[in-house]
């Protein structure tokens, strides 16, 4: 018999659509705690969950259940950057970019940092990514930089140099594939982003 909480699939889901699928029950809140319990949903935060994967037969996205913990907010950084190939290293948490405050949310299924974006360049450079059968919102690698660059603490880019030795050697991304990237989202960053003349110097060595 099929585990009725297939149907959400990998999709995060509030308390109250979990308990619509008991009607009979009186105690739906009690039993979402009991399907907690047992291991069938896992707790994102208080009121939000994903089904087990060994129950809904869909691998759970870090990236879906991003832009569902803390909303509007798309990933971006490393994250990004390593999902389109562009840096080797693994990355271990999931980076997002949010209207919000910044925060942190340590799950069952990994670590999410937010950081915060200004309106003016929220929606800048964001695409939706569909995966097998869902949907979620990333930054392209050009939007993912800035945001990278913008909220590393202490980086500076003043020449050439600094972008070369960045770019190469602290984030290992292939200069030729840096070069590929769309100026005009770094052109749109620099109007309104923060560290703006950080990414100006970035934009000026693509446009060399």
């Amino acid at each position: 018999m099929t585990n009725p909480l297939a149907v959400f699939g990998n999709i995060p889901v509030h308390t109250s659509a979990v308990a619509s699928l008991f009607p009979g029950l009186k105690a739906g809140n009690q039993k979402v705690r009991s399907l907690e319990s047992n291991g069938s949903l896992l707790r994102l935060k208080k009121g939000l969950y994903v089904v087990s994967p060994e129950v809904s037969g869909k691998a759970l996205s870090t990236e879906l259940i991003a832009n569902h913990l803390c909303a509007p907010s798309y990933v971006s950084m490393s994250t990004a950057l390593r999902y389109y190939g562009l840096i080797p290293e693994a990355v271990y948490l999931t980076q997002s970019m949010t209207l919000k405050r910044a925060r942190r949310f340590e799950t069952a299924v990994g670590c999410f940092d937010y950081y915060t974006e200004a309106p003016a360049v929220f929606s800048t450079g964001v695409r939706s990514i569909l995966a097998d059968g869902y949907a979620f919102l990333m930054a392209t690698p050009e939007k993912a930089l800035c945001d990278l660059v913008a909220n590393s603490p202490g980086l500076q880019l003043r020449s050439r140099r600094d972008v070369e030795l960045y770019i190469e050697q602290d984030l290992r991304i292939d200069l030729d594939d840096f070069l590929r990237f769309d100026p005009d989202v770094l052109r749109r960053y620099v109007e309104v982003g923060k560290k703006a003349s950080s990414v100006a110097t970035l934009l000026r060595y693509l446009e060399k």
